[in-house]
């Protein structure tokens, strides 16, 4: 996060996908709050290998853009929400860095109070949370479940709902943009990083344009991402599922021997079937579990980039070597 001009106060880093026909609305809404913010603003865009005209609109934006920095870095193909983040981060110079979507779902309005809370209260990182979500059904449900998978897996206060709306300060910033692995969650990089983290409740509005752009299998392979890179509670999981198949088994093989011992016939050829079933069935879920660990070992070892950044447009900040990009 080396700057070559002095540090802004405040830099809002968008993930862009799909996000033509808002971007410019939310841009020049975050452009309005410079007035309140005298020590600066900078606003850091990272077009992730969208489908549509995101990076032409991007693009012009920096261009007209006279009042607030604006810049653009483009990703040479879609890598996901978190590795964007990851990217915007370190192109991203201010003293606190907030994160939020491209959809308009949260009103650029609440930026002031995010990082006042977080500057404010000395706290490293500020999450918001919602008194009503204008999500779809499924949506709000996955992300409750995402929720409550990362209060098992994650060193994290309990009850801390976790959102890309967030704000950080530049310590925290750039301790998450060193990780270089091709699967970031950046919720688990920051759990990883500190415990000074407060919450803040914000209004969240529907959806200006278009639909949501997570689907199901997207958010499977956050949950997935989670599970196996933050984590090894799986694997522990694991070696209860075995100590308890092995158990069953130890009770099985005592009752056949009682069943042996007072002269009645064993069981037959159902319960051996079940057994088989039962103990094939755990230890495929455990080598797939293992087959995760491993893919992800080996595609990491490989040199899998987090991202590939195609050009950047506007006042870039030099990208930390290592960085993955």
């Amino acid at each position: 996060m080396t700057a070559t001009h002095r540090e802004p106060e405040l830099s809002v880093v968008v993930p862009v996908y799909r996000g033509a026909a808002t971007v410019g609305r939310l841009v020049e809404a975050l452009t309005g709050l410079a007035a309140a913010l005298p020590d600066g603003l900078e606003i850091v865009l990272v077009d992730d290998g969208s489908p549509d005209d995101s990076a032409a609109v991007c693009r012009a934006l920096v261009a007209a853009s006279t009042a607030v920095p604006v810049v653009l870095v483009e990703h040479a193909r879609n890598y996901g929400e978190h590795n964007a983040v990851m990217t915007g981060l370190r192109h991203a110079r201010g003293r606190y860095i907030v994160t939020m979507d491209d959809d308009l779902q949260n009103p650029p309005e609440e930026v002031l109070r995010l990082l006042a809370h977080c500057r404010d209260n000395d706290l490293d990182v500020v999450y918001t949370r919602y008194a009503r979500k204008e999500h779809a059904l499924w949506r709000n449900l996955g992300s409750r479940f995402a929720n409550k998978v990362a209060d098992w897996l994650l060193d994290k206060p309990q009850g801390l709902y976790l959102s890309s709306f967030r704000c950080m300060n530049a310590l925290v910033a750039g301790a998450v943009a060193r990780y270089a692995g091709p699967y970031p969650y950046i919720d688990g990089l920051i759990m990883q990083t500190t415990q000074r983290i407060g919450s803040i409740e914000v209004r969240h509005l529907p959806r200006a344009e278009g639909r949501s752009n997570y689907t199901l299998r997207r958010l499977a392979r956050l949950w997935l991402n989670l599970a196996t890179s933050f984590s090894l509670l799986p694997l522990r999981l694991g070696i209860l599922v075995g100590a308890a198949i092995a158990g069953l088994g130890f009770l099985g093989a005592a009752y056949v021997v009682y069943e042996a011992l007072t002269g009645a016939t064993p069981s037959g050829w159902a319960s051996t079937m079940v057994v088989i079933l039962l103990m094939g069935g755990a230890q495929f879920m455990l080598l797939g579990i293992l087959g995760e660990y491993v893919g992800r070992t080996l595609l990491t070892a490989g040199g899998k980039p987090q991202a590939v950044i195609r050009r950047v447009h506007g006042e870039a900040a030099r990208i930390a070597p290592g960085s993955g990009s």
